[in-house]
């Protein structure tokens, strides 16, 4: 056990793909043309779980098909595993892609569609039985070799899906968007169900993806993208309550974006207070606070309530707080505070 976790800290050290000034453009129908990267640096390590999270068009699949070898770089090298693989054909990258569409052949059985990329790599037939049932095995699917893509669930293709790009064993394995198609229940499983493939497996997953919850939820990394350019990478805590901008305060789950000055200093920054930080109670003579407010809706949310308060100024602040037993109501009076500690300035 102690040698494993050695080995599993020592390949979160060893860089898996390097990224040095990748730049890309497209041509446009006026015959100009349109910068989807611009000039991005980014190292990702092996045995992680990475995830590009950004709005559409920020770039994010751009850059994992360049990865994959889908798309050439119009300037900057990548390197994957120490090979640097402009010159290599997608085929020949030691990764995998699985994309939104599953695009399983429907005439395939389950055995048959993860057994087709093997295949066309020519591994000997005996071997590729054996890891198209150690592939079915890992996803779960171990007793459905035999049936039709029309005979399984949405989830259940896709876990024939990610069989088929982990039988290869690839060094890589790159996810665009995989669970955008499945609905929220399902979609939370095969989050589990990812995460526990690559921690498995020790593959370093690259998860393509506009959902913050998801990212949030799965990745031992981020990179936050807009507009063709990498804003901020760390670690989901440090992302969230350390955002770099209020572009990623405001894109990383919910955020209160206040205006504010730093006396002496830049008088233009903003302040970020996440909902759940604010403390809500109903106004009474006398309690202490940083502004009073009126309420402006209630949203019960299940386990939380999320409150929206007026401020005397026509401003409004989110609130997320635990069910109480006597919830405050559409027009009451409150005070909401929070600590100091909470806040962060930035910069506009």
């Amino acid at each position: 056990m102690l040698e494993a976790s050695r080995n599993a800290k020592a390949a979160l050290r060893e860089v898996m793909i390097d990224v040095r000034g990748v730049s890309k453009s497209f041509p446009t129908r006026d015959l100009g043309m349109v910068k989807a990267l611009n000039t991005v640096d980014l190292t990702i390590h092996g045995n992680e779980f990475f995830t590009l999270l950004g709005p559409s068009g920020c770039g994010k699949t751009t850059l994992l098909r360049l990865i994959a070898g889908f798309e050439t770089a119009t300037t900057g090298a990548i390197a994957i595993a120490g090979l640097d693989v402009a010159a290599l054909p997608p085929q020949k990258r030691p990764v995998n892609t699985v994309f939104q569409n599953y695009a399983l052949f429907p005439h395939m059985s389950v055995a048959e569609n993860v057994a087709f990329g093997l295949q066309m790599l020519k591994v000997p037939a005996a071997s590729i039985k054996t890891r198209v049932a150690e592939a079915l095995d890992m996803v779960r699917l171990g007793g459905f070799a035999e049936r039709r893509p029309s005979q399984l669930s949405g989830g259940q293709q896709q876990r024939v899906a990610l069989a088929r790009a982990l039988a290869p064993k690839p060094r890589v394995m790159l996810l665009d968007e995989p669970l955008s198609a499945l609905d929220l229940k399902l979609r939370k499983e095969m989050q589990s169900e990812l995460k526990r493939l690559q921690q498995e497996t020790g593959i370093t997953f690259v998860l393509v993806t506009h959902d913050q919850e998801e990212a949030l939820a799965m990745s031992d990394r981020i990179a936050v993208m807009r507009g063709g350019n990498i804003l901020q990478v760390g670690e989901p805590r440090e992302i969230y309550h350390n955002p770099s901008s209020r572009f990623v305060a405001d894109f990383i789950g919910e955020s209160n974006l206040l205006p504010g000055a730093i006396l002496g200093r830049n008088p233009d920054v903003t302040v970020s207070v996440r909902p759940e930080q604010i403390a809500i109670t109903p106004a009474i003579e006398g309690r202490p606070g940083r502004v009073k407010g009126e309420i402006a809706s209630v949203t019960f949310l299940g386990l939380d309530t999320l409150y929206e308060v007026a401020l005397p100024d026509g401003s409004r602040l989110r609130t997320r707080t635990r069910e109480a037993a006597a919830p405050l109501a559409e027009g009451e009076d409150v005070v909401i505070d929070w600590p100091d500690t909470v806040e962060r300035e930035l910069l506009n």
